[in-house]
């Protein structure tokens, strides 16, 4: 029986190439994002190997959520995986002297818009029962703190103790939920954090063979295509080249 996976911020990074697995594999999706020109260029490339419907959606509003789920039509109205992926990271700087905005921005979108369709989705994850799995994408900022981290390192530890607490609310109804922790990643999401500084960025991923989108993808599809009677809880990856270092110590 065919599938189908509902997709936050589709449009770039790892939504994206999620995407683009799911319908390798032949999966149906709702496809989601701010931007329409991307969205219409995925439905262009992946319709002819699944069905695929997109919608302009900022997830931190929680009527366009609900209204976009309440407008889902066969077969797209029964769904097997929702991939809570959108989020941002925004600033590197110490938080006294960061901007509040950024601070609000990363909050509105990294817990308020993964509650809003998680919330707007549970009654058809749980009508669809056994196998129905939530795939959050969480971070390796949710548990390890770093310099600049600041409010992005607070969103990620939610994301994380939200799936766990989810999960034990979700007990008998056969629905999954899975916290993915990726680490060192090469995507737009770098860019975004550092307003487009592309030396920053070649930077940051120089010599050190980072996770790519793809990797994330074929993640996703194995955690989506475990049997039901499996549940991965917190599944943290890194790539080879990264580690953990000695506590930092100030000393005067």
């Amino acid at each position: 029986m065919q599938k189908t996976a509902f997709i936050t911020g589709a449009t770039s990074g790892f939504g994206r190439a999620c995407a683009l697995r799911l319908a390798q594999a032949g999966w149906n999706l709702i496809l989601t994002g701010r931007r329409q020109e991307r969205l219409d260029d995925l439905q262009q490339e992946l319709g002819s190997q699944c069905q695929v419907v997109t919608w302009k959606l900022d997830v931190r509003d929680a009527e366009a959520v609900q209204a976009c789920i309440n407008n889902l039509a066969p077969p797209f109205d029964e769904i097997d995986l929702l991939l809570n992926n959108a989020g941002l990271a925004l600033g590197t700087e110490p938080a006294q002297t960061c901007d509040p905005q950024d601070w609000k921005q990363m909050i509105d979108t990294n817990i308020l818009g993964l509650t809003n369709v998680t919330h707007a989705l549970l009654p058809k994850l749980i009508h669809k029962g056994p196998g129905a799995s939530i795939i959050n994408l969480g971070s390796i900022a949710g548990r390890w703190p770093y310099p600049g981290g600041n409010v992005y390192c607070g969103t990620k530890a939610f994301v994380e103790q939200f799936s766990y607490a989810l999960r034990c609310d979700l007990s008998g109804t056969g629905v999954r939920v899975s916290n993915l922790a990726p680490g060192l990643s090469e995507s737009e999401f770098t860019l975004v954090r550092t307003v487009g500084d592309k030396a920053a960025y070649d930077q940051l991923y120089q010599g050190s063979d980072p996770i790519q989108p793809e990797d994330i993808a074929e993640t996703v599809f194995w955690l989506a295509s475990l049997p039901p009677r499996l549940n991965v809880n917190q599944l943290e990856l890194m790539p080879v080249s990264q580690a953990w270092s000695p506590f930092s110590i100030h000393r005067n």
